[in-house]
């Protein structure tokens, strides 16, 4: 599809958290219905979606999206049910989440302040500027 983002959001959460790992969780919960529509938009344009791939930077947060209940610990076992939609999404074949060091997020640009070669390096990948702007 080229290098710019088929799709990027930032929203502010509709719920506040207690930890880092559960605000990963319903981050990517409150996403999954853009990324499943984006899917099913590319795939009725003709196009072959080959891996549907969501980068978590937060290793806990993965652990809970790909097992579900049982990597719940004393923090997490009282969260609602519903923001485990995105395990029956990995386990159906539906996406995969993958790691992504904090320093290549790019979800990050949206969300934090940035600055110098990190900044550019997001623009860029973000915008795909022609060279005379790079």
């Amino acid at each position: 599809m080229g290098k710019g983002a088929i799709i990027a959001i930032s929203t502010k959460q509709k719920i506040n958290t207690d930890s880092l790992t559960v605000a990963e969780l319903v981050g990517v919960h409150d996403a999954l219905p853009m990324i499943m529509w984006s899917r099913y938009f590319i795939i009725s344009q003709g196009y072959k979606v080959v891996d549907n791939i969501i980068h978590q930077d937060n290793q806990s947060a993965m652990l809970l999206e790909k097992n579900g209940r049982s990597s719940c610990g004393r923090k997490t076992r009282a969260l609602n049910m519903r923001y485990f939609s995105t395990t029956d999404k990995i386990k159906s074949g539906f996406m995969r989440v993958l790691h992504c060091p904090t320093a290549k997020m790019l979800g990050d640009f949206f969300t934090k302040p940035t600055q110098g070669t990190l900044f550019h390096t997001f623009r860029n990948l973000i915008m795909n500027p022609s060279d005379q702007y790079s």
